[in-house]
């Protein structure tokens, strides 16, 4: 499984923002669509909110790709 560290920069970051930012999906359209498929689990369950909040802690899977986020440094 490929793991991809992404920083946050601020308090949180909306999941279908999070996957165009880590160049998962292209668009927010398709970032969507495979949200509401139920392709997307956030810390091991489905996640079906395309406007979840997530923030640093979290682990979001998508396919074969594991997203650690983590804070920003200081």
């Amino acid at each position: 499984m490929q793991t991809i560290d992404f920083e946050l920069d601020r308090e949180y970051v909306e999941l279908k923002q999070l996957l165009k930012l880590t160049d998962l999906v292209s668009s927010g359209g398709e970032a969507k669509m495979i949200i509401g498929e139920g392709h997307v689990t956030v810390d091991g369950e489905v996640e079906l909110r395309k406007a979840c909040k997530i923030r640093a802690g979290q682990q979001v899977v998508l396919g074969e790709v594991q997203i650690r986020v983590l804070a920003a440094a200081e």
